[in-house]
C-alpha cells in the first residue's frame, strides 16, 4: 500500500535538497496521532508535542495499537515483517512536552490542538522567532482561516494548511491550503511530502472550510432544515442520499458521526463571519441538542439514539 512506502527519493535537486524530514505535530489527539503515524510509516522522524508526559503516553500506545492492526492486515503472512514494521515505525516517533526544544531540528511544525484562534495564535508566537528560518508552519484546521492563524508570524511566506481527514490512516485525501502570501516554494515541498506520505493532495484557496467542509457542512445543515420543517424523517433522508446519491452515509448520521457540537461550531463560526449567507444560518434544534449534550455517536443520543 502506497501510505506504508518508503519515501520516495525520485525528486528534484532542488526539491530534494529541502525535502521534509523531521516533522513536529502539536496535538496528541485523534488526528495528531494519525498524522504522526502516517508520517513515521513513510520514513520521516516525528515528535508528538503535548501538555504532559501522560497524554503522550497514551498517544504512544494508541499509535502502537494502530500499527499492530495495520500489521495484522498488511503482513499477515509475514507476522515477522509485521513485528519489524511495528518496531521499525515507532522507532521513528518521539515525544516531548517543550515545543521550544523540538522545533529547533523541525522542518514542518503542523498544529492539531484545538479550533481556538488565541490558543493557535499563542502556540505559532511562541515559536515564530526560534523556530530556523527553513521550517514551515501549517495548521490541520478544519474550519478557521489560515491567514488568520498566520496572522502573528513573520514567515507567512512559509505557512499554510494542511487539513486531514479522520481517520487519517485510512483517508488517502489531504487539503493543501494556500494563502496569497504562501510561497511556491513552501508549496512545492508541502505538495511533495503529501505525496511521500501516500496521500492524495488538493490545492484551494484559503476560503470557508476550504472544499470538502465547504461542500459538507451546508449540506448536513439543509439536511437538518428539511427535518425541521417537517418535510421528511431522519432515516427517510439518510436512505434518499444513501440509494439516491450514492453517499456511504446519510447527512443526518454523518452530523452525528462528526459530533453535533463540532457541526454546530463550525456553522456559528461561519455565520458569524459571513451574516449574510443563508447556507451558514444557526439550526434551532442543532443548538438544542448541543446544549442538551446530546452529541451524537459520541454521547451515545444525537439525532438518533445508540443507547442499547
Amino acid at each position: 500500500m502506497s501510505c506504508f512506502s518508503v519515501i520516495s527519493r525520485n525528486f528534484s535537486t532542488s526539491v530534494t535538497r529541502a525535502a521534509i524530514k523531521n516533522i513536529t505535530v502539536v496535538g496528541g489527539g485523534l488526528m495528531g496521532s494519525g498524522i504522526a503515524q502516517v508520517s513515521a510509516q513513510s520514513g520521516h522522524n516525528v515528535t508528538i508535542v503535548e501538555l504532559n508526559q501522560e497524554v503522550l503516553d497514551k498517544t504512544h500506545k494508541s499509535i502502537q495499537q494502530s500499527l499492530q492492526r495495520v500489521a495484522k492486515k498488511v503482513y499477515k503472512e509475514k507476522p515477522q515483517e509485521g513485528e519489524n514494521f511495528v518496531s521499525e515505525t515507532l522507532s521513528r516517533i518521539s515525544t516531548s512536552t517543550k515545543i521550544v526544544d523540538v522545533v529547533q531540528d523541525s522542518d514542518l511544525v503542523l498544529e492539531a490542538i484545538v479550533e481556538n484562534l488565541s490558543i493557535k495564535h499563542k502556540l505559532f508566537k511562541s515559536i515564530d522567532e526560534i523556530a530556523p528560518a527553513k521550517t514551515i508552519f501549517a495548521s490541520n484546521t478544519s474550519s478557521l482561516s489560515i491567514g488568520e492563524i498566520a496572522a502573528v508570524c513573520k514567515r507567512k511566506d512559509r505557512f499554510a494548511g494542511l487539513h486531514f481527514f479522520n481517520p487519517v490512516p485510512v483517508m488517502k485525501l489531504l487539503e493543501v491550503v494556500r494563502t496569497p502570501e504562501t510561497s511556491d516554494e513552501t508549496y512545492e515541498q508541502l505538495m511533495a511530502w503529501a505525496k511521500a506520505i501516500g496521500k492524495t493532495a488538493i490545492t484551494c484557496k484559503d476560503t470557508p472550510g476550504f472544499v470538502v467542509n465547504r461542500l459538507l457542512i451546508p449540506l448536513l445543515a439543509e439536511a437538518i432544515r428539511m427535518l425541521e420543517r417537517g418535510d421528511a424523517s431522519p432515516r427517510d433522508i439518510d436512505i434518499a442520499m444513501k440509494l439516491g446519491a450514492g453517499h456511504p452515509m446519510g447527512p443526518i448520521e454523518l452530523a452525528d458521526y462528526v459530533g453535533l457540537d463540532t457541526t454546530n461550531s463550525v456553522l456559528n463560526g461561519w455565520h458569524e463571519n459571513f451574516p449574510e449567507n443563508p447556507l451558514f444560518k444557526p439550526l434551532p434544534s442543532l443548538q438544542k441538542l448541543v446544549s442538551e449534550k446530546k452529541l451524537g455517536i459520541k454521547t451515545g443520543e444525537g439525532y438518533y439514539s445508540y443507547k442499547k
